[in-house]
């Protein structure tokens, strides 16, 4: 079971100069917790939350000593390990999840646009996030090096994460043999998006499925009058239609997917055909659709919120680990969000948590 968050910013070791310091570093960060659990958006924010609910949450945060000012939260956040937050937001997954064997973990990166709003790529702040699908829950996260890329990154995210007969989904950038590799010596299995980032695999996969169909399974979805959506996919064993050096050169190599998309919004139609590749033999078309589908479940879920209830690309907050440790505390308020149960929104629970002390601790505790 995870440690409860009071106690374990409690247990955070101050990187301050004793002497220096007025507040203690665990207040500083639940208030900046709360903050983001009160719809606050920023450093502002968090100092009106401290002047107006701070004195009665006594037994959750000393404010004995007063107010930390503005300046106080952004040195901290800017200066604080990322790796502090970072660790909490893994552990309290792991105690709401559990295992996380036979589930579906999404990879996925997302710039922090308010941090460099006028670079392109993956200049500024670009953090890949990790995702469960089933509990809709980020269990962790990895930045982006400066001059480096997301595939990169991957692979020091998937060391955080206990990956025992896990099923990873990456899209294209991390179609890469490395990270196929780590995957499996953590004893997990794989989907990865194959685009023209591998061109010669794309061309050996989109070849293999104009000579053979595969095996075929459909689904299709009627969300309103003008909301169709209808999915094929199709499997083949990687052995039997691919050459050897394929096989030779991407670790556990099975089968390759291919999924045709066709969706009808408005009465415009839109069409997509994927193509991935898999570790495991499994025969049934259904069970790899349901992977590529659930895949965006990190966009919709996830980055959608990160973006729109938490108004994340809005922040200005650039120095430092500052941008990083505020992505951090989002995540793991959208977690404890996420896990309390009653009938409101997202956006919603944010909102009561302002207006309603006990909700807060509610969530909180």
């Amino acid at each position: 079971m995870s440690q409860p968050i009071r106690d374990y910013f409690l247990q955070v070791e101050d990187f301050r100069q004793a002497k220096k310091c007025t507040y203690r570093l665990a207040d500083i960060l639940l208030i900046g917790l709360c903050t983001y659990l009160s719809n606050g958006e920023d450093y502002e924010d968090m100092v009106l939350f401290a002047q107006t609910r701070g004195a009665l949450l006594p037994d959750l945060i000393d404010l004995s000593r007063g107010i930390p000012a503005h300046d106080t939260f952004n040195r901290v956040f800017q200066l604080i390990d990322p790796k502090v937050l970072r660790e909490y937001l893994t552990q309290h997954g792991k105690a709401i999840i559990g295992e996380l064997s036979e589930k579906q973990i999404c990879l996925d990166g997302k710039k922090l646009k308010g941090v460099s709003p006028h670079t392109q790529g993956n200049a500024g702040l670009y953090i890949v996030n990790a995702w469960v699908s089933e509990n809709r829950l980020c269990m962790g996260q990895q930045r982006v090096e400066d001059k480096s890329n997301e595939g990169q990154a991957l692979l020091p995210l998937l060391s955080q994460l206990e990956l025992s007969e896990a099923i990873v989904t990456i899209d294209a950038a991390g179609c890469q043999p490395g990270v196929a590799q780590q995957i499996i010596d953590q004893k997990g299995h794989y989907l990865l998006a194959l685009k023209a980032n591998q061109e010669s695999l794309w061309e050996e996969v989109h070849c293999a499925f104009k000579a053979s169909r595969g095996r075929l399974a459909e689904e299709s979805w009627t969300y309103s009058r003008e909301r169709f959506e209808q999915r094929r996919c199709w499997i083949l064993p990687a052995k039997e239609h691919l050459q050897a050096a394929f096989i030779e050169h991407w670790p556990g190599l099975q089968t390759v997917v291919k999924v045709e998309a066709r969706r009808r919004v408005k009465g415009q139609l839109r069409e997509e055909v994927r193509y991935y590749i898999s570790d495991e033999s499994e025969t049934n078309p259904l069970y790899y659709s349901k992977l590529a589908r659930g895949h965006w479940g990190i966009e919709n879920h996830l980055h959608w919120h990160l973006d729109v209830t938490f108004r994340e690309d809005a922040c200005r907050v650039r120095k430092g680990n500052g941008p990083e440790n505020l992505s951090t505390l989002r995540k793991l308020a959208l977690q404890l969000l996420t896990q309390h149960e009653d009938k409101l929104s997202l956006q919603k629970r944010r909102v009561k948590a302002a207006f309603d002390l006990d909700y807060l601790k509610n969530i909180i505790t």
